[in-house]
């Protein structure tokens, strides 16, 4: 068996995070298993579901408004997950069919998924680099292979920063990230927060119904993640200026409100910078 072969092996026996956020998506490439253990966490803070659908509405309202609005025609979206309904190169493509779109992630049943569903429209291009968030360096190195470094370029990275430890500076991360990236370019963040939903007066912040569902899902063979407040997010723009409306439960960004029924807020945070 090939080491390719045996880090793709399809194993229905254990849950799978990328499949479980597949199940809460309404996507079809999940098992009994993923859904089991995708229902424990709900019962456990039932707006899970509500975050995972969310993230992917901003994800559209976002590719759009940099297609269409800011004129950007290259996105590296790092942090990919499972391919689902309108993937960022599916959007973009749509108002700009020449646009060229790079996939990152280290998962490797991503990766197989990716290579066979995450394909460009015939003017446009797409690519695939299997990579951790924590090697920025190879990253670009291999984007530079499909992007061009000299235009502007959106910067994606939705859910991907609560994954990276404190120790390991995702601050350091982002920046060089933005920095390698001309002017005009945009970064784009998404991640989980727990200020909404979080310990009850007198309750440990460990003991939240959300913390407790994330402890369950990195249990059940998630990795580690770090829920941070807005304020830390916002500090991933350091030197970028914030689009409108700044840092913001990311079910409100840019959401088309209806004034009986605005969107409700959920626990995670968003926000998008231009680099001067």
């Amino acid at each position: 068996m090939s080491d390719l072969t045996a880090r793709t092996a399809i194993d229905t026996s254990r849950p799978h995070p990328a499949r479980i956020w597949n199940y809460w998506l309404g996507g079809k490439d999940n098992y009994a298993v993923d859904r089991e253990i995708g229902d424990e966490l709900l019962a456990i803070f039932p707006g899970m579901v509500d975050v995972a659908r969310q993230s992917r509405a901003f994800l559209g309202r976002v590719v759009r408004f940099l297609a269409a609005d800011a004129g950007i025609w290259q996105f590296l979206d790092i942090g990919t997950g499972l391919p689902t309904a309108d993937n960022t190169h599916e959007v973009a493509q749509r108002v700009t069919p020449t646009a060229r779109v790079v996939y990152v992630d280290n998962d490797p049943l991503v990766l197989v998924h990716a290579r066979a569903l995450l394909t460009s429209g015939p003017k446009g291009e797409c690519a695939y680099i299997d990579s951790d968030v924590r090697n920025p360096d190879k990253i670009l190195a291999e984007a530079g292979q499909t992007l061009d470094f000299t235009q502007p370029i959106a910067v994606m990275m939705l859910g991907v920063l609560g994954h990276v430890p404190d120790e390991d500076a995702p601050e350091t991360i982002v920046a060089r990230l933005v920095s390698s990236m001309p002017s005009g370019s945009y970064l784009v963040i998404n991640d989980g927060t727990n200020v909404l939903h979080g310990q009850a007066p007198g309750e440990p912040a460990e003991e939240s119904a959300r913390a407790r569902a994330v402890g369950r899902y990195v249990a059940a063979g998630g990795t580690p993640y770090h829920l941070r407040t807005p304020e830390r997010i916002k500090g991933y723009f350091a030197d970028l200026e914030l689009v409108d409306p700044g840092i913001v439960s990311t079910s409100q960004w840019r959401a088309r409100l209806d004034s009986s029924d605005p969107p409700a807020a959920i626990d995670a945070f968003c926000g998008v910078g231009r680099k001067p």
